[in-house]
């Protein structure tokens, strides 16, 4: 059906429709500017919500458990999700929202066309209508003027009262009406035949063409909309293969979250490398007391122990923890609370227990080799290029190259020492780890040692008349910096089965947060025992009344040590 031969006298009508027509257009491409926005906001708040969660921290602090590698891998599917809704949005503007306005601005100008040529074709035909009808009026008027003179030309000649003059004058007045009427109507005949032809014309060509014309753009605009339509859902379809590998990537991190493997991490974390502590040996506080063969006191001193003894020994402190503390603490157990006091990381880790020292340098020596095989592929691709100018002395100067070469060469050997001072370190570490175990075993077969205690360095004493009385005084608190332990004394001071003697006492003159592992945390004034004294690095070994064992910083305490304390450990 054809708006032309249907709808020729519907102008108005069509003139409305089609602008709707536009209108609606324009609606739909608002719809599809505001998903797109929708799209955009989502996908950025996805990005941030990303952003937010993702670790900030480096990539050796990042935590190695299976359930947050899983979580990372969430996030960065969810990442990838979101750039798909932008690739929504981005397929949206362009293919949908972009072409409706392109098409929008199209059809605007393509309709004022088509009406135009419609008002221009009605307003000649009403110029024809006009020039038929003033031609008709004109007609009528001369027909009329001549109608009247044609009566007064029959009253003047029937009056016999009547001039001949004026009965000659009336008959030619007469006769220049009738012709005048005669035109009148050629005119009009001819005005009525052209505005008939140009009528006919108008409705059977002129119109028909304009409507169909505006027919044919309303339909390609209804056909543009139903490919909009389709774009529309198209660009949300080609993203679902890519968001289901998102969600199968979310489904498969969740798969690899294993508890076993997280505990194991832990474990390979925190594993100092330290055997557990032995058993408490027994301590005989009445060997002062004087016994007679009479005496009925029973001795509750073991056999062992006081053949092992020999004579009685001084009197120990009264304040000695040991006949309280049921279990030793562990020198690691307590986690240090985050001091602002940071003590240096030493380069060869000796700060850290032997485990953890042991992984700390085997993964420096892998982050050094790897680091060496890159200056060695530098350096043979210099020496290649080198090769290639001494061939061709036109692409370059083999000399320019040498110093490049020669700073790769420094380079690999500075990392070659480092590797090989690591090395060493690490080998110290599995030695003393394992010569740690032979000495455990040989402890468990001969429980009843010697009375005095091995030091770090392996050495004994036995002397109990020694007397240690080195009072420190300090007036303020040490400056920055933590003095450096040897690297091979912190493992080799735990490798005791029992208990150390107390050998003195020591006030708190300052708090002290302990922030490594094997420092102690304690308050000003607080009193504790001292263990093992200062041997030159600025550290002594004290002991809460608790039973808590670990150093704090000789200046920061004020020390007095026991006259005659019997197993002191002595440092030669």
């Amino acid at each position: 059906m054809s708006w032309g031969t249907e709808l020729w006298d519907q102008f108005d009508n069509l003139d409305k429709h089609t602008q709707w027509g536009i209108d609606f257009l324009e609606r739909y491409a608002k719809f599809v500017k505001e998903r797109l926005d929708i799209e955009q906001n989502y996908a950025k708040q996805l990005r941030n919500l990303v952003k937010k969660y993702c670790p900030k921290r480096s990539k050796d602090e990042e935590p190695r458990f299976t359930s947050c590698l899983s979580f990372y891998s969430v996030l960065n599917e969810l990442n990838d999700y979101a750039g798909q809704r932008e690739v929504v949005a981005e397929e949206m503007a362009h293919k949908v929202y972009g072409e409706l306005m392109r098409y929008s601005q199209d059809l605007k100008a393509e309709r004022k066309h088509h009406l135009q040529e419609g008002r221009k074709a009605q307003q000649y035909l009403d110029h024809c209508w006009k020039q038929m009808d003033n031609s008709k009026k004109k007609f009528e008027r001369e027909c009329r003027e001549a109608e009247k003179s044609q009566i007064t030309y029959d009253r003047l000649d029937n009056d016999i009262n009547a001039t001949k003059s004026e009965v000659e004058k009336a008959k030619a007045q007469f006769y220049l009406r009738t012709h005048m009427a005669d035109e009148s109507k050629n005119e009009y005949a001819a005005q009525l035949q052209n505005f008939n032809a140009e009528q006919w014309k108008h409705f059977n060509n002129a119109i028909p063409h304009i409507f169909k014309n505006l027919q044919d753009m309303d339909e390609r605009r209804t056909v543009k909309l139903g490919e909009t339509y389709r774009s529309f859902a198209e660009a949300e379809r080609r993203v679902i293969p890519i968001i289901t590998k998102c969600l199968d990537g979310m489904v498969s991190a969740a798969k690899a979250v294993d508890n076993k493997r997280d505990s194991s991490i832990v474990i390979e974390s925190f594993k100092s490398g330290f055997e557990p502590p032995g058993d408490f040996p027994f301590e005989d506080f009445s060997q002062n007391l004087s016994r007679t063969g009479s005496d009925g006191t029973i001795s509750n001193t073991p056999k062992g122990d006081r053949d092992r003894d020999g004579a009685p020994g001084p009197r120990q402190d009264p304040k000695h923890p040991m006949s309280r503390t049921k279990n030793k603490l562990w020198l690691f157990g307590k986690k240090p609370k985050w001091s602002v006091k940071m003590a240096p990381s030493l380069e060869d880790f000796s700060h850290l227990p032997p485990e953890q020292r042991r992984k700390r340098l085997q993964q420096r020596i892998d982050e050094l080799s790897k680091e060496l095989q890159k200056e060695m592929d530098q350096r043979d691709a210099l020496n290649k290029m080198k090769d290639v100018y001494e061939k061709n002395p036109q692409m370059g100067d083999p000399s320019s190259l040498q110093p490049k070469i020669s700073e790769t060469i420094c380079n690999m050997e500075k990392l070659r020492s480092e590797i090989h001072k690591n090395e060493t370190w690490l080998a110290e570490v599995e030695g003393k780890q394992s010569s740690r175990g032979d000495r455990r075993h040989s402890a468990d077969n001969h429980h009843h040692t010697p009375q005095g205690r091995e030091s770090p360095e392996g050495s004994y004493t036995d002397d109990t008349s020694q007397e240690h009385h080195t009072p420190h005084k300090r007036s303020s608190p040490p400056q920055p910096g933590q003095p450096n332990p040897d690297p091979h004394e912190f493992d080799d001071e735990f490798d005791d089965d029992d208990p150390l003697p107390v050998i003195g006492h020591c006030k708190a003159l300052y708090s002290f947060d302990g922030q490594n592992e094997g420092t102690l945390v304690m308050a000003e004034d607080e009193v504790l025992y001292i263990i093992e004294e200062d041997k030159g690095d600025g550290w002594t070994r004290a002991r809460k009344q608790s039973g808590e064992e670990g150093y704090v910083p000789t200046s920061y305490v004020e020390i007095t040590m026991e006259k005659n304390s019997k197993g002191a450990v002595t440092y030669i």
